[in-house]
């Protein structure tokens, strides 16, 4: 199994620990991933503001991947919504499909559909397979309890990004409940972090990601589990604001998904970049225990 790894912009200058951990657990599974030098921005900065310099950036990482005849594999939710939005616009738009690959072809460069673009959730859950994963589980967690936090980019619009029901999801609970984890149910897990507007309204943002921090901790989570750059970022940003302000914070500690499952697939926590992370994972290794 090959995919063509889509970091995007925000995980190598500011989540390296996410790629790594990433790397880690497909090395496990033997998921082969190719890195193309051509990849470039996904198009989402100003995918609300140029809706054809959108387009054109996303269709060069589409068409890079269908040129080394490799299906994607992306880490962002948002990069996975920019870029399967912009290939259903491609699909369904025929001049400006046209329109597109002139300006991709003076790189040499053409998109002609052919790409499938998943996510690294959607790869373990639907590609992998949950009955493949579990047999490769050699640490289960005893009692620990995770709030998982889909996002809004992978959900929505369903029609387009196909990633699960957006009502109702399922693919990550299963996915972190194959750990031994148990994945609680609360009522803010389908809400915004706030992250969009991050520099915009400041205020606004804060109090989002704090409403699903404290939706979190108030049904049992002993960490937040994320699989999206932006939405792990805000989780941070926002606890160490209120770490600042407020000296009887406690902090509601962000796992990205490929550190959970690595640590039960029996990899090293240096290789899986636990260090990295902004607010400390230590205590929960022990909740881990052999098979």
């Amino acid at each position: 199994m090959k995919f063509a790894l889509f970091e995007g912009c925000n995980i190598p200058a500011r989540v390296k620990q996410y790629a790594a951990a990433t790397r880690a657990v497909c090395a496990k599974l033997d998921i082969e991933l190719a890195e193309l030098s051509q990849f470039s921005c996904c198009g989402y900065p100003v995918r609300s503001i140029d809706q054809r310099a959108f387009i054109l950036s996303a269709a060069k990482n589409l068409a890079v991947a269908e040129n080394a005849d490799l299906d994607m594999m992306t880490m962002c939710k948002c990069c996975y919504g920019s870029l399967k939005k912009a290939a259903h616009v491609l699909d369904s738009n025929p001049d400006l499909n046209k329109d597109i690959n002139a300006i991709l072809s003076r790189e040499k460069l053409h998109y002609g559909g052919q790409v499938r673009i998943r996510h690294l959730l959607t790869v373990l859950h639907d590609d992998v397979g949950l009955e493949a994963l579990k047999p490769l589980v050699l640490k289960t967690y005893n009692g620990l309890q995770i709030a998982v936090s889909y996002g809004c980019h992978a959900l929505r619009p369903s029609k387009i990004t196909g990633f699960d029901d957006p009502v109702a999801p399922t693919l990550f609970d299963e996915l972190v409940e194959i750990t031994g984890a148990y994945s609680v149910d609360w009522s803010r897990k389908l809400d915004c972090c706030g992250a969009p507007l991050t520099g915009i309204n400041d205020s606004l943002a804060m109090d989002m990601a704090l409403n699903k921090i404290n939706s979190a901790r108030e049904a049992g989570a002993h960490y937040v589990c994320t699989a999206c750059p932006y939405t792990h970022l805000q989780f941070d940003w926002v606890q160490n604001e209120m770490a600042v302000s407020r000296k009887d914070w406690e902090p509601l500690a962000a796992i990205l998904y490929p550190q959970l499952l690595g640590l039960s697939l029996g990899l090293d926590e240096q290789a899986l970049g636990l260090s990295e992370n902004r607010l400390g994972l230590a205590g929960i290794a022990s909740y881990l225990m052999a098979e």
